[in-house]
C-alpha cells in the first residue's frame, strides 16, 4: 500500500507551512502530497490565515521538491472554467517533471460558494458539470499539437482551441475520482479516472464502493485492474496510548471515536488498521494529517508505520 500525506489548509496554514509538510512527506519517503480544495474553514477553527489555492499551492511545491507527486483530493468542479483548469494543471506537470494528478469532484460545500460569491447548482447540475468539465480537460490535452479541440456542451462550448500547453504526462496526468454515488459516480470514474477513491468510509462500504466501480469498469469493457483503488482517513499515531491521545486533543478528535471511523492508534494498531482496507483492494491510503505543525508525527508513520505497508 502507498502512503500519501492528505492536508487540509482552509483549516488554517500558510504556503510555508504545506512547504514544510511537502519537504517532510519527500524526505520521509512518502509517495505524494496531497491536499483538499476549499476556500472555507470548517468547524470551530477561525481558519487564519486564510486558504491558499490549490494550484498555486501546487506550483509553488513543483518547484520546491523532486520526487513525491503532487495533486488535489479533490478539486471541486464548480471552482474553475475547465480550460483554465486544464492549462493550470499542465503547467503544474509541467513544472514538477511529471509529478501532477487531478482529482475532480462536484463540489459539496455549499457554504464556500456562498462565501466567495461561487455558483452552487443542485447535485444533478454539478454532476453534469463534472461530466462536461472531465470529458473537456482530457479532451483537451488528448488533442495532437497542431490540430483544434471543439466542444459543444451544456455548460461549455469551445471553438478552435489549440488545446494547449500539453502536460509531462502522456496522455495526461492521472485523474481520481471518487465519493458514495451509486451510479454517475463509478460511471465516470470507470471512463474517466486512473484511480477511484473511497474517502472516509468503513471498511464494509468501501468494498461495496470499489465493487461498485469495478463492475462499471466492465460496463464500460475497460479491465477493472487498470483502476486504482485508494482510501482516505484521518490518522493519529502515536507511539504510546498517552501520545495518541495528545495528538488526538490537539485536532479536538475523541481517541475511540478516531479507532471505531477513521484511523488512530500505536503503530502496530494503524498497520492492523491498514490491512483491513488493503484486505478489501485499496492500493492506496490517504494519510490525512490535521496538524500541520507536528512535523514529528510525520517522521514517526514513516519509520514506524510505512515499512510495514509499502
Amino acid at each position: 500500500m502507498l502512503l500519501r500525506i492528505f492536508t487540509e489548509p482552509q483549516q488554517g496554514a500558510s504556503y510555508d507551512d504545506l512547504l514544510a509538510v511537502a519537504r517532510k512527506t519527500e524526505e520521509n519517503g512518502f509517495d505524494a502530497f496531497f491536499r483538499s480544495d476549499h476556500y472555507l474553514v470548517m468547524g470551530d477553527s477561525d481558519g487564519l490565515p486564510g486558504p491558499t489555492d490549490s494550484w498555486i499551492t501546487l506550483a509553488g511545491l513543483a518547484r520546491e521538491t523532486q520526487r513525491i507527486k503532487l495533486g488535489t483530493l479533490v478539486s471541486s468542479a464548480t471552482f474553475r472554467n475547465p480550460g483554465v483548469l486544464a492549462i493550470s494543471v499542465a503547467q503544474v506537470d509541467q513544472m514538477s517533471g511529471g509529478r501532477a494528478e487531478l482529482g475532480l469532484g462536484a463540489g459539496w460545500y455549499e457554504a464556500e460558494h456562498k462565501a466567495y460569491g461561487l455558483d452552487f447548482p443542485d447535485t444533478p447540475g454539478r454532476f453534469d458539470i463534472l461530466s462536461e468539465q472531465l470529458e473537456l480537460i482530457t479532451g483537451l490535452w488528448e488533442t495532437p499539437v497542431g490540430e483544434k479541440y471543439n466542444f459543444d456542451g451544456k455548460h461549455y462550448q469551445l471553438s478552435d482551441s489549440p488545446a494547449l500547453p500539453k502536460p509531462v504526462q502522456q496522455p495526461h496526468p492521472p485523474i481520481i475520482v471518487g465519493g458514495a454515488g451509486k451510479k454517475r459516480t463509478p460511471e465516470l470514474a470507470a471512463k474517466y479516472a486512473a484511480e477511484f477513491n473511497a474517502g472516509f468510509r468503513s471498511v464494509e462500504l468501501t468494498e461495496t464502493l470499489f465493487k461498485r466501480v469495478q463492475a462499471a469498469c466492465e460496463a464500460e469493457s475497460r479491465d477493472p485492474k487498470t483502476l486504482a483503488l485508494s482510501t482516505a482517513h484521518t490518522v493519529v499515531v502515536g507511539k504510546d496510548d498517552a501520545q495518541v491521545k495528545q495528538r488526538a486533543d490537539a485536532i479536538g478528535r475523541d481517541v475511540e471515536d478516531l479507532k471505531a471511523n477513521s484511523i488512530a492508534g500505536t503503530p502496530a494498531e494503524v498497520v492492523d488498521r491498514l490491512g483491513q482496507f488493503a484486505a478489501v483492494g485499496s492500493q492506496r491510503q490517504y494519510v490525512q494529517i490535521m496538524d500541520l505543525q507536528d512535523l514529528d508525527h510525520l517522521d514517526l508513520i514513516a519509520a514506524e508505520v510505512l515499512p510495514q505497508v509499502s
